[in-house]
């Protein structure tokens, strides 16, 4: 095992098991096995820790403590949208009765903090219901009613854009990935429709022709940090992202991502690792990597060895 293999290793159960299958290709039984840590140590086992009775982290839906009238409403990463997102990063065995019970609290007694919908249900805005469908179709609580309106709500380029219901014409980054990787989620779990995978490829289609990172008019880079890689994304664009993505869902390597992979490789280090180059401020219940920036990551390398082996392939 090379000098990287071992630092992936030699971290968390989530990126161990992760590395395992992906670039090792260690026996499944062996996956599974260290899999099934992921809910009983490390971070996964940390995250579930902070769920409430009510089936909520950090008293919110979106926003941490949405009832209560002394907290600002910002950005941040504790309420429980962005926890079961991380937990599918995670990739916690959603078999597992520890997070069947946590998974079962949401459903049950989760709703939107300002719509009276269920939580997998989904909101209104692209990139939320982009991430629900995600999350639901991970945990087996795929509900098509997340799916409806980003069908009705995509734009004419191809994309997506949550300012869309404020008058935005043109799609962003942002709100397309997550649509795209909670379609492509939906899709793998219930068989789709036809109308849902037109809808997909036309924003695959909307990402390749700015290649990834591109005005299409200009063909000047769209956005600086669209380029560094982060991790976790909450919801935010990132090539490395985008490319984890269209590993996933297209399969077939297209020549529109070339550039892009290029930058990826390119920032490889000499000891063979990667590093976090872009941090999406807000509270956190706790750091997954520390230093949090400007330091080898784990998670980053992982995503971006695994882009790697399958566009070489």
């Amino acid at each position: 095992m090379d000098a990287t293999m071992e630092y992936l290793m030699a971290g968390d159960p989530a990126i161990r098991w992760q590395t395992m299958r992906d670039l090792l290709d260690a026996p499944a039984d062996e996956v599974a096995a260290e899999r099934a840590r992921v809910a009983r140590e490390g971070w996964g086992a940390r995250l579930l820790d902070e769920q409430a009775a009510d089936g909520l982290w950090d008293g919110g839906v979106y926003r941490p403590g949405w009832a209560d009238e002394t907290r600002p409403m910002y950005d941040a990463w504790t309420a429980t949208h962005f926890s079961m997102q991380q937990l599918v990063d995670f990739g916690v065995d959603p078999d597992d009765p520890r997070v069947r019970e946590a998974v079962a609290r949401v459903r049950d007694r989760v709703r939107w903090d300002t719509i009276d919908r269920p939580y997998f249900a989904g909101e209104t805005e692209p990139c939320i219901n982009g991430v629900v469908l995600t999350v639901g179709a991970y945990f087996g609580e795929s509900d098509d009613r997340a799916v409806e309106p980003l069908l009705a709500g995509q734009l004419a380029d191809g994309g997506w854009n949550c300012w869309a219901e404020y008058g935005a014409k043109v799609a962003s980054l942002h709100s397309t990935i997550c649509v795209l990787e909670g379609l492509w989620d939906w899709e793998q779990a219930t068989g789709g429709t036809d109308a849902a995978r037109r809808a997909r490829r036309a924003g695959e289609e909307y990402l390749l022709e700015r290649r990834l990172f591109r005005r299409r008019s200009t063909g000047e880079i769209i956005d600086p940090r669209f380029t560094m890689a982060s991790y976790p994304v909450r919801w935010y664009y990132d090539v490395l992202r985008a490319l984890d993505y269209l590993r996933r869902a297209r399969g077939d390597r297209d020549e529109r991502c070339a550039e892009a992979v290029e930058l990826i490789r390119k920032k490889r280090h000499d000891d063979g690792l990667w590093l976090l180059e872009n941090t999406h401020e807000g509270p956190i219940l706790f750091e997954l990597e520390q230093p949090r920036e400007g330091a080898p990551s784990r998670w980053v390398t992982l995503r971006a060895l695994r882009v790697l082996r399958w566009w070489n392939a």
